[in-house]
């Protein structure tokens, strides 16, 4: 059997133009990562895809699958418990449109087996503006997100809401999964929001971010209100507990 102590878990839903390739990219890195696929009931044929490599890829590609689109938070939560209970030390959150560049898995690993962190992000923003092909609106958008979510919560991170993500195993250890409320970007502002609470140490890896060639981006513009009053509700309630 072939073992690996990282796991990248890719929620896909309609990803069939995408999905083959992100596997063999990450399957084909040195490291020998595993990956987990949370797949949302795909009407486009997605799992079947995944389910054909699972043939090939034997013990190292895995998939959840699940009836409808149920959040992209919920996806994590149910790809995170089960990355615990295969006792994976390093789990990370990845797209499947490679808009996250699967050759900056090993530098965030390097953050965090290497280096000391405990949650490395691939941030867009620490370094400047690293996006690639976003209109300039949504650029905006995300990019002052990312600040107004630092002024409320206090967060010293630059791209709160980034979804390029690796997490120690302590780390998904001692957060109370089910207690995670949000399912949208502000999911990703309160796992990362309570890591640095819990007093873990966070770090940011400066990548950059390309809009997808292939498929549908699933944002819209109510997962960004719900990250806009989310944050607010963060820090009302880390003041009283």
């Amino acid at each position: 059997m072939h073992t690996s102590d990282s796991i990248v878990i890719i929620p896909t839903y309609n990803e069939r133009e995408n999905i083959e390739n992100i596997i063999r990219a990450v399957l084909g890195l040195e490291h020998g990562f595993h990956i987990l696929v949370i797949e949302d009931g795909s009407p486009d044929g997605t799992a079947a895809i995944v389910r054909r490599l699972q043939g090939e890829f034997t013990d190292r590609l895995f998939m959840i699958e699940r009836k409808g689109k149920l959040g992209l938070g919920t996806a994590y939560i149910a790809g995170f418990k089960w990355a615990l209970q295969h006792n994976y030390e390093y789990i990370f959150e990845m797209d499947a449109d490679f808009s996250h560049n699967p050759n900056d898995l090993p530098r965030l690993y390097n953050a965090c087996a290497t280096e000391g962190a405990d949650v490395s992000i691939g941030s867009r923003y620490v370094s400047g503006v690293n996006v690639v092909n976003w209109p300039m609106g949504r650029v905006l958008m995300s990019y002052f997100a990312s600040k107004y979510v630092r002024f409320i919560t206090g967060l010293p991170i630059h791209d709160t809401t980034a979804g390029f993500v690796c997490y120690r195993r302590r780390v998904l250890d001692t957060i109370q999964l089910d207690k995670i409320r949000f399912k949208g970007y502000a999911f990703q502002i309160e796992m990362k929001f309570t890591a640095y609470k819990l007093g873990f140490k966070v770090t940011e890896v400066p990548v950059i971010f390309v809009n997808r060639e292939l498929g549908t981006s699933k944002m819209n513009s109510s997962i960004f209100g719900e990250a806009v009053f989310g944050v607010i509700r963060l820090k009302w309630d880390s003041l009283f507990k």
